[in-house]
């Protein structure tokens, strides 16, 4: 108990990103794991500073897609999301659009539905609070209102706001925030966005097809209680993994998202489940399986960043884009075949 209350004491109560530690937070356990995570982080950026040297763009090459993997160090993520994701290409193809998107015309319905998440954005975050200065709400506001303007078949979509507001913590500038969301929204995640979120529902019944063939016992648990997909794990997709996983971890996640693109959405989610498949399996009803699905996205195993990006690439086997593209067009059929 004084070795926790030590930690207490060594670990801020706020983290490097502005989020308030949550009330149960295990200040000891977190401490054990930074220690030796810090070496880890520090051996890399030493690595990544020779790989990023001059001011060129990052390229994709095999190089940077292992440097990646293992992890890009806070003051070079946004340099490289830009490069690897394509978002700096955009930029500088297109100078002043983002500032002539800020001076478009008024749509009051797009606003108004933008206005009313504003609150609800990382309450858990003191530089989203409107006491701080500045207050990231009116950056997000900004960047919310853009896109909308920008794609106007998408507009604004809940779940759009706890994912552009972890970019403005991460890139510390609008312009790049709003291009990393383009790249996201319009390029990595076809349709989840969009009003009829196709795109969305189709690669949850993906999920659901992945683990039919990879741990049919928990599809077998899912379909004798009548659990869709959609129930347990929507907001893995929506909000990818933001105020589901630790902070970390999911930057860790987008890390790899931004470079090889949405299949690693399914890695994640199919590791959360093999780990935990016997503690699933447990379930004896639709709530519990709903709460085990919660219970599964917290812990050591996904405190523990760097481990848990190692399994994502073991644990699901084999996984690849042609699969996931085969099994995307059964499975949209089918949604649309239904109506």
């Amino acid at each position: 108990m004084e070795s926790a209350g030590r930690a207490r004491d060594r670990v801020p109560r706020i983290d490097p990103y502005g989020f308030e530690r949550p009330e149960d937070f295990d200040y000891a356990a977190y401490e054990e794991f930074f220690s030796t995570y810090l070496v880890i982080l520090t051996r890399r950026a030493i690595k990544w500073s020779k790989l990023l040297k001059g001011s060129g763009r990052v390229q994709r090459s095999g190089t940077v897609k292992r440097y990646i993997r293992k992890g890009v160090p806070l003051e070079h993520r946004a340099r490289v999301w830009m490069g690897v994701s394509g978002a700096q290409a955009q930029m500088d193809q297109n100078p002043g659009y983002y500032q002539r998107l800020l001076q478009g015309e008024r749509r009051d319905r797009l606003e108004e539905a933008i206005r009313t998440d504003m609150n609800r954005t990382f309450p858990d975050n003191i530089r989203f609070r409107k006491s701080a200065d500045p207050c990231l709400q009116k950056t997000l506001y900004n960047v919310l209102l853009a896109y909308g303007r920008h794609n106007q078949g998408v507009g604004y979509c809940q779940g759009m706001n706890f994912v552009a507001g972890y970019l403005i913590l991460v890139t510390k500038s609008e312009e790049e925030a709003f291009w990393l969301l383009d790249a996201l929204v319009g390029r990595i995640l076809p349709d989840y966005y969009s009003p009829a979120m196709l795109g969305l529902k189709t690669d949850q019944e993906v999920l659901g097809e992945l683990v039919r063939t990879k741990l049919p016992a928990v599809a077998a648990l899912m379909d004798g209680h009548g659990v869709l997909w959609t129930l347990v794990v929507s907001r893995w997709f929506i909000c990818l993994f933001v105020d589901i996983l630790p902070v970390e971890t999911v930057l860790r996640i987008w890390d790899c998202l931004f470079n090889e693109g949405s299949k690693i959405i399914f890695r994640v989610a199919l590791t959360l489940i093999k780990q935990h498949q016997a503690f699933i399996l447990e379930a004896s009803s639709v709530a519990d399986i709903c709460e085990r699905f919660k219970e599964i996205t917290r812990g050591s195993f996904v405190t523990e960043c760097h481990t848990f990006m190692q399994k994502i690439f073991s644990e699901p086997g084999s996984l690849s884009m042609a699969t996931i593209t085969r099994l995307r067009e059964s499975c949209r059929a089918r949604l649309l075949a239904q109506g």
